[in-house]
């Protein structure tokens, strides 16, 4: 009788195994070939003025949206404790600038891990979190950071690795390096003729067997949209997943979307240096929705769409058939207000949701609906704008709102963004109250000279919509960085591109 009962018991639990391994939540986990996994980057502070937080990102976003896995530029304390008992494979990230002093020093790695994984994976009392990688620097291998921070990468993930073998962690926790898609190139175009810079070829080999020796894959980062911008002759249905779009041919092989072609360009220089069978992992991707001609959230919505009915449909490539990527991270979960526009404006609104955790568009992203749930309960500031006062002379106010938008974020008053078309005096209302906002609307952020009135009314107009910043502590820490951030937007040009626009609107 009682082999009886442990025979149902057993039954009963191999049941629910069963259950839970083919439950949809496992379509964002599963790993192998064959099977991908769709996870979001989820930005931090740092990159944000006014971050949504954590304690409202995890439960409303993440876990409502049946996400369970998500990326990280650094190892936040606040985010990682948010992320406690969760359940919520994460990966977290190693800032570039910290890349020479973990390769140079052995114990700065062992103090970095002890201080960033350790603690959190044998936590137990609020649960721990469950940290799968550790990712060496951001893209540090970009062309346009020259030797920066290229010869410190694999000495960093080196002493990483050491540190983490030493904290019994090298089984559960994967050293990564995400790279961007400049590492590998093809001159022709061709997939087939992928291989990678000739500047990086030592340093990529010994990345490569490194990974390999730890069983870590290679993450790429891919740019859909900048490589669409760059390349006039790529039709954007192409980039789109659109079944009408016109074939590539590159031998046998042909190519309907541009995914496929950049995944084969880096398998073919994966070939060409002896790693063919190095499973790849796609650490970001996405398309911005406001800030540039074809960022908007219709256009965003396809695009994503489009991914994810590829991933989902385990199609692979043509150099890997039924063998996708063996994770996805869409870029990215939020709008940053504070992110670099050097490469563009639209790099500010690349998330799924506003930088208030709204959803922007609707996508299936695994969960069963297209509708995203979005952020409940958000604590914003109070419920009013600065506006232009039309009661002043206003003939000079362009220097103010220049001013204003040398701090802060106007990328949607760029051509083909959301308020490019609300013309003069909208456009320096608009900057005006961004700039209130992100000074937690203080009085004296509208004043602008007396040209600034503070108003109870939504100055917003159609699509362009006039924000209100949210009620957080971390906003804190945004004052300390202005002078920095304006410094660095004169040297990109956006000062004078702001002032411009302005003058002629």
């Amino acid at each position: 009788m009682q082999s009886n009962r442990r025979s149902i018991l057993f039954l009963r639990l191999l049941l629910l195994l069963l259950l839970v391994a083919w439950s949809p939540a496992s379509w964002w986990g599963g790993r192998g070939w064959g099977a991908t996994a769709v996870g979001v980057n989820w930005g931090t502070s740092s990159s944000a003025s006014h971050p949504l937080p954590p304690s409202v990102v995890v439960p409303g976003l993440l876990q409502a949206n049946r996400v369970s896995r998500v990326k990280l530029p650094d190892a936040d304390p606040s985010v990682l404790a948010s992320l406690a008992g969760s359940g919520i494979a994460v990966a977290i990230g190693v800032p570039n600038e910290m890349l020479r002093s973990l390769s140079s020093s052995k114990s700065a790695a062992v103090s970095w891990v002890h201080d960033n994984v350790t603690r959190y994976v044998s936590s137990t009392g609020g649960g721990s979190v469950r940290i799968e990688f550790i990712a060496v620097g951001d893209e540090a291998f970009l062309l346009s950071y020259g030797q920066t921070f290229q010869p410190h990468v694999v000495g960093a993930a080196t002493n990483i690795q050491r540190a983490l073998t030493a904290a019994n962690l090298a089984n559960t926790v994967k050293v990564i390096v995400p790279c961007s898609s400049d590492v590998y190139q093809s001159e022709s175009n061709l997939p087939s003729k992928g291989h990678f810079r000739p500047d990086l070829n030592k340093t990529m080999i010994e990345l490569l067997s490194f990974l390999d020796k730890h069983g870590s894959p290679f993450v790429v980062d891919i740019n859909p949209f900048l490589t669409f911008q760059q390349k006039k002759n790529l039709s954007l249905d192409f980039v789109l997943f659109q079944t009408n779009s016109h074939a590539l041919s590159d031998g046998p092989n042909k190519y309907r979307n541009h995914f496929d072609m950049s995944i084969d360009t880096l398998v073919s220089a994966l070939s060409k240096v002896g790693y063919a069978e190095m499973d790849i992992i796609v650490g970001k991707i996405g398309w911005p929705t406001d800030g540039a001609m074809n960022a908007t959230p219709a256009v965003a919505q396809i695009f994503m769409q489009g991914l994810v009915d590829h991933l989902q449909s385990k199609a692979g490539t043509p150099l890997r058939p039924k063998r996708p990527p063996r994770e996805t991270y869409i870029f990215s979960l939020l709008d940053e207000d504070q992110r670099s526009i050097k490469t563009g404006n639209y790099e500010r609104h690349w998330g799924i949701f506003t930088f208030d955790g709204q959803a922007k568009y609707n996508v299936d992203l695994g969960q069963g609906s297209k509708a995203l749930a979005s952020a409940h309960d958000v604590d914003y500031l109070a419920q009013k704008w600065c506006v232009v006062n039309n009661n002043k002379d206003i003939s000079n106010v362009s220097g103010s709102a220049s001013e204003a938008c040398s701090a802060a974020d106007c990328s949607a008053l760029s051509p083909g963004g959301s308020c490019s078309g609300i013309g003069w005096p909208g456009n320096v209302s608009y900057a005006f109250n961004n700039y209130f906002q992100l000074h937690d609307q203080s009085a004296d952020s509208c004043d602008f000279g007396g040209l600034g009135l503070i108003t109870t009314v939504d100055p917003s107009v159609g699509d362009c919509r006039y924000t209100i910043a949210l009620r957080t502590s971390f906003s804190t820490s945004i004052h300390q960085t202005l002078v920095a951030r304006w410094s660095m937007m004169i040297q990109g040009g956006t000062f004078f591109a702001f002032l411009l626009l302005f003058v002629w609107c």
